[in-house]
């Protein structure tokens, strides 16, 4: 049973910075590709940022620049360093592998004021 439970969120200024944490149980972390996911109120879940098991990333033209994906298969860890962080940032974000998904976290709540 894959177990996802994300952490590091908060509410932080417009230009701010917040790191986030995901750590991943009940598999082999380091063979599965990872993303960061987003859902903004009434929106859907949109995928932000990913990295594969050996630690190539890529990401959405609205988080390039500012978020940066990086993983830590020892820990069964994925980050997300998000800087410069923007109003409409403001989301649940989760992490999960790359489709096919698993089961989703509860997520941590990012909220960035104006």
């Amino acid at each position: 049973q894959v177990q996802l439970v994300e952490s590091g969120g908060g509410l932080v200024q417009s230009g701010g910075s917040l790191r986030l944490s995901c750590v991943a149980s009940g598999i082999i972390f380091g063979i599965y590709n990872m993303g960061w996911y987003r859902q903004a109120p009434g929106k859907q879940r949109e995928l932000v940022a990913t990295i594969t098991g050996r630690g190539t990333t890529d990401y959405t033209d609205s988080a390039k620049g500012r978020f940066t994906i990086s993983r830590d298969n020892a820990k069964s860890t994925v980050y997300l360093q998000m800087n410069s962080l923007k109003p409409e940032d403001t989301a649940v974000y989760y992490c999960n592998r790359v489709v096919p998904t698993w089961t989703w976290g509860q997520g941590t709540q990012v909220t960035v004021s104006s």
